[in-house]
């Protein structure tokens, strides 16, 4: 197994592959079950020999110490990435990986060597991982496989002892159990083969990043199109075994400029399908993008955001992916892992790490009229199609449809085999990226109200309600950033996290699209650089009204270590998230705090935008 190589692999496709819709046997050449696969020979026979012969002598003790579980994950991926600027190619690769996970557990499911941060860090989560080799040769994966379950096994023995050394310290210990028991699970899919075929990928990128050459004030722009064929195979101690294959496809840009006075703006477009023939044809996205461009332009003439507090109305586009960002961490029901360090604790807390639902069972959280429902198995709402769908989840527990909450009642988390505060095993919702731990994740989630009106009235009672309160002007929010598809580099990126991440855990939204809206005439301005502050799941309590002009958001939640599960996972990308949907409509807040623009600006360019040559 080849470890060396597999850090620099794994920050280059980071976090994505292990959910991508399950690919139709009539998508490719298919294979029946019988098909003789050597990699599933082998982890069988290697899953074998670790139940009934792993064992390891301890000095001092009655009996060899055993895993308990045992879990081998591979990955078998054929990726493609095109990457375009202002029409011309910048690159097109297509890459074949495979890669595999060990980890096995000592102990019992009661206490376990799993989810503990001693003082030399992260340990427990994942056990060896590694590339291994493309060919499915069962000589080869059979020493991987052996060698990853030895040095998994090890460690977990040794986790296993510091982690009782801590819990002994402690004057009260959780009685949660470290792990839930499942259900064999047997699924077995036929294997597919990638066919590139269909569309000529990297004249769309350069065709559709062409559009941007129309706004020459647009200073930096990059169109990415990521397309996936995956093979996922599971396998555990207690049985069992999934072989399933996957599909995705994305198409995901980010723009940038400077206003006049030298505020950064950026912009951004995204489209996802659950295969690659069904992104949108290049005219679809070059309209996307155009839309985009044109915002963006607009921003950049526009006066700067000063500090308001008052009615906000978060339009549908912006309203889901609100509601991404505050009800992911909400409704995770797991328990974050055991730390010997009280700075992650307090980590997990400025991220918003932590769930503000757990332990409520039975507690109004959301208004009366509100419901929410997480349904993995759901395809399309109204024709729109939905990613988050899968059969099965990560830890090979099949997917559920979840009520979470039931007339503004809360009844059931979303749950990993990692259990919580709260009672009750998995319900299907252990996700994960690349070989990543999997954590309670939502799928496909709908947000419902029995006492909805239009946009039209509801956009009424906002300006009535401007009225009443004799403001001058309100604010309306018609879109949220991502600034991991609209930034295009590291160091913006972690200039932000530097200033925004801190107040993540507090509430602090990201706008990308905020109006001026002048009750007295209807007139609306754009502004830019604004951050909405203090909006978390307690603000949903008391929504002022909600419409019915339902809106599906899909995106990605992103698995970077560090962002997973806490406000910062729905800012991911194609490479580094899990697929998911919001079915959302416009939500009214009667009161929020919207603060104005802050930071310094930078140097503009001394030369002017050269003329750019119109797309054809």
């Amino acid at each position: 197994m080849k470890r060396a190589r597999i850090v620099v692999t794994l920050a280059a496709l980071a976090a994505t592959l292990s959910w991508f819709a399950p690919a139709p046997a009539g998508a490719a050449a298919a294979q029946t079950p019988q098909d003789n696969d050597q990699t599933l020979r082998a982890m069988r026979d290697e899953m074998a020999r670790s139940k009934t012969r792993l064992e390891l002598e301890i000095p001092g003790t009655n009996e060899p110490v055993k895993p308990y579980y045992v879990e081998y994950r591979l990955l078998d991926l054929d990726v493609k990435e095109i990457v375009a600027e202002s029409g011309a190619l910048m690159s097109s690769t297509h890459n074949r990986n495979r890669f595999m996970d060990v980890e096995a557990r000592v102990g019992t499911y009661k206490l376990d060597s799993s989810n503990f941060i001693g003082e030399e860090g992260f340990r427990g989560f994942i056990g060896s991982t590694g590339s291994v080799g493309i060919d499915r040769d069962y000589d080869s994966l059979r020493q991987d496989l052996w060698i990853a379950t030895d040095q998994a096994f090890k460690e977990a023995i040794d986790t296993y002892s510091r982690k009782q050394a801590y819990l002994s310290s402690l004057a009260r210990q959780s009685e949660i159990d470290d792990f839930s028991k499942a259900d064999p699970v047997h699924v077995i899919d036929p294997l597919v083969s990638p066919d590139w075929t269909g569309r000529n990928w990297e004249q769309e990128a350069r065709e559709s990043s062409a559009t941007l050459r129309a706004f020459p004030d647009v200073y930096e722009s990059r169109v990415t199109y990521y397309l996936v064929y995956a093979t996922e195979y599971l396998m555990t101690s207690e049985g069992t075994e999934i072989r399933t294959n996957r599909t995705f496809a994305a198409v995901e840009a980010g723009m940038n400029t400077l206003a006049r006075d030298g505020m950064p703006l950026n912009h951004l477009y995204s489209a996802y399908a659950p295969k690659p023939g069904e992104l949108p044809n290049v005219d679809a996205v070059r309209r996307g993008l155009n839309v985009a461009g044109s915002e963006l332009m607009a921003l950049r003439a526009a006066e700067p955001a000063q500090d308001y507090t008052g009615p906000v109305l978060f339009e549908a586009r912006a309203a889901a992916p609100l509601l991404a960002q505050i009800l992911g961490p909400a409704m995770n029901g797991a328990r974050p892992p055991i730390s010997f360090q009280p700075i992650v604790e307090q980590m997990l807390g400025n991220l918003g790490g932590r769930s503000d639902w757990s332990g409520r069972i039975g507690a109004r959280v959301l208004p009366p009229n509100v419901s929410l429902i997480d349904d993995p198995s759901a395809k399309d709402f109204h024709g729109a199609p939905l990613i988050g769908s899968y059969p099965v989840d990560d830890e090979g527990v099949r997917a559920q449809k979840v009520e979470v909450v039931e007339n503004g009642t809360l009844k059931e988390l979303l749950m990993s085999r990692r259990p919580g505060n709260d009672p009750g095993g998995s319900n299907g919702h252990g996700r994960s990226g690349f070989l990543t731990d999997a954590k309670p994740t939502m799928s496909n989630l709908f947000f419902t109200s029995t006492d909805e009106v239009s946009a039209v009235e509801l956009k009424k009672k906002f300006l009535d309600e401007c009225r009443a309160e004799k403001l001058q002007y309100c604010v309306i929010v018609r879109e949220m950033d991502n600034p991991s598809l609209s930034l295009l580099h590291q160091e913006d990126f972690s200039e932000l996290l530097a200033s925004y991440g801190g107040g993540a855990g507090t509430g602090d939204r990201l706008p990308l699209l905020v109006y001026k809206v002048y009750p007295v005439d209807g007139r609306e301005e754009v502004i830019r650089g604004a951050r909405i502050i203090g909006v978390t799941s307690r603000s949903l309590r008391n929504l002022a009204g909600i419409g019915n002009d339902n809106y599906v958001y899909n995106y990605m939640q992103s698995q970077i270590a560090g962002f997973a599960g806490t406000a910062l996972g729905a800012f991911g990308s194609a490479q580094s998230g899990l697929p998911a949907s919001v079915v959302a409509p416009s939500l009214l807040f009667e009161e929020l705090e919207v603060r104005g623009a802050r930071g310094e600006p930078k140097r503009l360019p001394l030369l002017p935008a050269p003329s750019l040559s119109a797309a054809k």
